[in-house]
Order: C-alpha cells, then sequence, then structure tokens
C-alpha cells in the first residue's frame, strides 16, 4: 500500500526522501572499458557473447536485417512512428538557433558561431523494455542540429538481433549506423572508437547503472547528455480530480521499474484516500505488476498538504521529472513552477502523450536535477565558439586598460602583448 505523508507533522526528511542508491559498480566498469580501449571490436564480441549470450557474426546491423526487420513491424505502428516523428520535428525546430555579430564599434567585431557536433553515439536500453521513442526524441534533435553522423548502440535479443521497431524508429528519425553492443562496454566503443565503431564526440541516452557509470567514467574524453535516474512522475491534484485518472497517470510511471518513483501532492484527504484505494485496484490489472507495485510501495508516496500554494512549494523541492498540474486553473499553476523537466496542464494531458507524441522532448533531468538542468533538446547537439576581430586603432584605444588590468593580475606577459604592438608604430 503507498504511503500517505501529512505535510507539517512528519520530518521533511522523509517528505523530500528519494530512492536509496544503486551498487557501486565503477570497478567492474572501469575493468570494461579498458578491456575495449585495448582490444576493440575483439572485447565487444567477447562481452556480447558472455553478457548477452549471443554470438555475433557483425557488429552493424546490416542493409538486409534492416529490410528484414521493417517488413515485420506493424503498417499502423509505422504510420504512428511517422506522425510523432513529424510532430518531435515541429516542436524541436523551434529550438534551433543562429550566431551572433556585433560590430557597433569602430574597428570592432566580434560575435559567437554555433556549429553541430560531428558524431553523436545514442544508448538505446535493452532489457525488461526497449524503447523506439528514444530512438525519436534523441535522433530528430541532432538531424535538425546538423549532426553529420548520428550512430546507435542497444544490446542484442539472443537471438542476435535488433527489436524491429527499434530499426524502424531509427529509420523514421534518419539514424545513420546501429550497432548491436550494450553495456558499458558499447560506451567504451562510443568514447574511444574501435575497428568497427566510431568514436563519438558525444554519448546520449539512459542505460542501466553499469551505462550510467560508464558515461561518468567516460565524461571528458567525450561529452554526455546526463546521468539519468530512475523515472519519476508527481501529480499536483486539487479535490475536483479523479482518483481513477490520477491512480492511472502515477502507475503510467511506475511500471518502468522497481525504482521509479510516483508522487501525488494534494490539499484534499479524500483525494488521497482514494488515490490509493485506486491504485491497489489497477495494480492487480497490470501486465507489469510486480514490477509496479514494487516502485509504489518502496518509492510511492501521497503527500497531503493544507493548501494548493504549499501544494506548489512542495513541488518545487522536489523538482520532478514529469509534473502534471490537475486543477481548475493549471496555466496558473504554471506560472509559479520553478523546478520541473516537463509539465502536462490539466486533466486531460497525461504524461505519456509527452512519452510518445505531443512533440516536447521525454528525455528528462532527473533525481531533482530540473533545479538546475534542462530537457534534451537541439542545444545539447551543438557546440559554440566565439569570435574577436580588432583593427590597430580599435585596439590602441584600449591597450592601456588591457595592460593595466593584466599587470594588476601579476601576468605580466600578457600586458606585453599588447604593449608590444603599440610600440611598433
Amino acid at each position: 500500500m503507498i504511503k500517505i505523508l501529512k505535510y507539517g507533522e512528519i520530518d521533511n526528511s522523509e517528505i523530500f526522501a528519494r530512492g536509496t542508491a544503486a551498487t557501486d559498480v565503477s570497478g567492474v566498469v572501469a575493468d570494461i572499458i579498458a578491456e575495449v580501449r585495448k582490444n576493440g571490436d575483439r572485447a565487444l564480441f567477447a562481452y556480447s557473447e558472455k553478457f548477452d549470450k549471443v554470438k555475433l557474426e557483425t557488429l552493424e546491423v546490416t542493409a538486409a536485417e534492416t529490410a528484414a526487420a521493417l517488413a515485420k513491424v506493424d503498417p499502423k505502428f509505422m504510420e504512428v512512428l511517422e506522425q510523432a516523428a513529424e510532430n518531435i520535428r515541429d516542436f524541436h525546430r523551434h529550438q534551433a538557433r543562429s550566431g551572433f555579430i556585433i560590430n557597433e564599434k569602430d574597428g570592432v567585431v566580434l560575435g559567437q558561431k554555433i556549429v553541430p557536433l560531428e558524431t553523436v553515439g545514442l544508448y538505446v536500453p535493452g532489457g525488461t523494455a526497449s524503447y523506439p521513442s528514444s530512438v525519436l526524441m534523441n535522433v530528430i534533435p541532432a538531424k535538425i542540429a546538423g549532426v553529420k553522423n548520428i550512430v546507435i548502440v542497444t544490446p542484442p535479443a539472443k537471438d542476435g538481433g535488433i527489436r524491429p521497431e527499434i530499426i524502424a524508429a531509427a529509420t523514421v528519425a534518419g539514424a545513420d549506423k546501429i550497432f548491436k553492443i550494450g553495456g558499458a562496454q558499447a560506451v567504451a566503443a562510443l568514447a574511444y572508437g574501435t575497428e568497427s565503431v566510431p568514436r563519438a564526440d558525444k554519448i546520449m541516452g539512459p542505460g542501466n547503472a553499469f551505462v550510467a557509470e560508464a558515461k561518468k567514467q567516460v565524461f571528458g574524453v567525450c561529452g554526455i547528455d546526463m546521468i539519468a535516474g530512475p523515472s519519476e512522475i508527481l501529480i499536483i491534484a486539487d479535490g475536483k480530480s479523479d482518483p481513477r485518472l490520477i491512480a492511472a497517470d502515477m502507475l503510467s510511471q511506475a511500471e518502468h521499474d522497481k525504482m521509479a518513483s510516483a508522487v501525488l501532492v494534494t490539499d484534499s484527504y479524500d483525494l488521497a484516500e482514494k488515490t490509493a484505494a485506486e491504485l491497489e485496484r489497477q495494480l492487480r490489472l497490470l501486465p507489469r505488476e510486480e514490477i509496479a507495485r514494487a516502485s509504489i510501495e518502496n518509492n510511492g508516496k501521497i503527500i497531503v498538504a493544507d493548501d494548493l500554494e504549499t501544494v506548489i512549494e512542495v513541488s518545487n523541492e522536489i523538482a520532478p521529472e514529469h509534473l502534471e498540474i490537475c486543477t481548475d486553473a493549471p496555466f496558473d499553476v504554471l506560472n509559479k513552477i520553478r523546478n520541473a523537466g516537463s509539465v502536462f496542464l490539466g486533466r486531460n494531458c497525461p504524461e505519456a502523450l509527452g512519452d510518445y507524441f505531443a512533440g516536447p522532448n521525454h528525455t528528462l533531468p532527473t533525481g531533482g536535477t530540473a533545479r538546475f538542468s534542462s530537457p534534451l533538446s537541439v542545444d545539447d547537439y551543438v557546440k559554440k565558439y566565439q569570435f574577436s576581430y580588432y583593427t590597430a586603432d580599435a585596439l590602441a584605444k584600449v591597450a592601456d586598460d588591457i595592460a593595466l588590468f593584466a599587470d594588476t593580475e601579476g601576468l605580466h606577459a600578457h600586458a606585453r602583448s599588447v604593449t608590444e604592438r603599440q610600440q611598433q608604430k
């Protein structure tokens, strides 16, 4: 049974507690990375046999495998993929930015250039569930940004193949290559490159504890998007909300994995009790009941506060990955939200809309990191550099100021690099 907590009557440490940390796998991951760096493809084939229990003939998905996979995909699902992809493109096109030039002073030109990354690697999880939606959400912004090489890595099934829907999503989104590798070894291959796998400038996408640890360890060799934790949903709901729908939305996240968290924050104790009962009823109907039940019982909670303003304060403190606002005036509440990954407004906007179809990205900050980070966007696939140009006359006007600044910092060679130019005149 989910816990019902009364805000203000129990310690805040219990109100704001999150799930326990994962087991330390840093040593194992470091060994895997070292082995891939040393032996390249040979290590990847060996790890596939060891961890995935499959002896691969090739690491890369071939054109024939792609064609065979696409032939297996339900045509209706292909139509849905295409429509979802178009919605995602429409939203992310608005994020594309160009650089700027400032030439307001005589003899001075300043500016910033925005350039796409050359090669990006995307990790797509396997295991208990695999997500073609994540392929769309990662590849499409990369395409809009102008990334030249988009490489997908994903664990193979026992037959050595990749789920057809993953290949379909990669085709629709425009990925360039797919490799049948997973785990820390896939991250290592992207970070350092092998005979087959190109070295990536940045590695995107969520994974298990081994993947997350590998991304931590290779950061600096290449970029990473974020260290994704378990999925989260927080629902702000008033007493007019339907407990049946609130429970359904909470379970939509709880079924992800046992570490996922689903939280309801409300000013109605009646809604809290009815939602708790609904959760019990609906849990018994789920094919993934065991996973969802562990999530609800270990990490789920219902927090009851005295008023809506306090409810909003609690939500901002938790800084959830997904936030649903189920109130009469959701846009009024939205204006008071400071910390959230993606917000779903009103009683007819379940979080699943964002997972698959609406257009905003579903790769979001977790674990309270929405306090300082943002959803995946086109910005994650570009880098910026700046430039300056001064004529001799323009430099002469500020030479003494620069020299004074440099000398004050004790960096006299800096000062001389300016003053020497003046002495040449």
